[in-house]
């Protein structure tokens, strides 16, 4: 299989400096805004983002999860691992994600709480690349965003050890069916189920342009707690 034929020229959009906001994760936002459709974009870009979603309709693939990410982490001995979680809130304090702290994510950040997440939006053709420390979210935010989910992932939540080896699907539907029957009414939060929190030190933003001639923008940031942004070559 020849992958080197596999080549896209990037024509979207471009991004300038005076445009960003001076603080990324405003930038974030307004960004994140566009990838859901809610902010105005300009007449060539939503008909860019109309012809993407009919080429994916006619190939009859699922449009992606906004609020996908990349997370990588890394264990003690310094082996990586990603894989795609789901971003659920962002506020000044960081990205924040849930899931189960027992798993392999939720160990390697206990052991390394350094981390990195990337999204990826290709019908805007942007990445926005994140790094910094995570840090479990308070258990009263966990158990109320807990509450929120549907009440058959709250069983799930309970019903798998995750990153655990199991014998097959069926023993794995078996101990959620005798999770719900265990808990017919309110479900309690599980003692290893919360939130983390990346708190960011670099974020950067990566606009898709013709010839590889990519906008990139870093912000990290300053012991004074500002941001300094630079230019990337692509």
């Amino acid at each position: 299989m020849n992958l080197g034929d596999f080549r896209e020229d990037y024509r979207r959009g471009a991004l300038d400096r005076a445009a960003l906001d001076a603080n990324p994760l405003t930038q974030f936002a307004a960004w994140f805004r566009e990838a859901t459709g809610e902010k105005s974009l300009s007449r060539g870009r939503k008909i860019g983002i109309a012809l993407y979603k009919l080429w994916s309709a006619i190939c009859n693939h699922r449009p992606a999860d906004i609020n996908a990410m990349t997370l990588a982490t890394v264990d003690k001995d310094g082996k990586p691992s990603t894989r795609t979680v789901l971003l659920k809130t962002v506020d000044e304090r960081g990205f924040i994600f849930f899931t189960n702290y027992d798993s392999r994510k939720g160990r390697e950040l206990a052991e390394n709480p350094n981390a990195a997440l990337t999204f990826f939006w290709p019908e805007l053709e942007r990445q926005v690349c994140v790094a910094g420390r995570v840090a479990k979210l308070p258990t009263t935010e966990s158990e109320a965003y807990f509450k929120s989910r549907p009440r058959g992932s709250q069983i799930g939540a309970w019903a798998s050890d995750q990153s655990k080896p199991v014998p097959d699907q069926t023993w794995l539907e078996s101990r959620w069916q005798e999770l719900e029957k265990k808990f017919p009414n309110d479900i309690p939060l599980p003692p290893n189920w919360g939130g983390f929190i990346l708190q960011p030190e670099r974020i950067e933003f990566w606009q898709g342009r013709p010839s590889r001639l990519h906008d990139r923008f870093s912000y990290s940031r300053q012991p004074d707690g500002t941001w300094k942004i630079e230019r990337l070559a692509p």
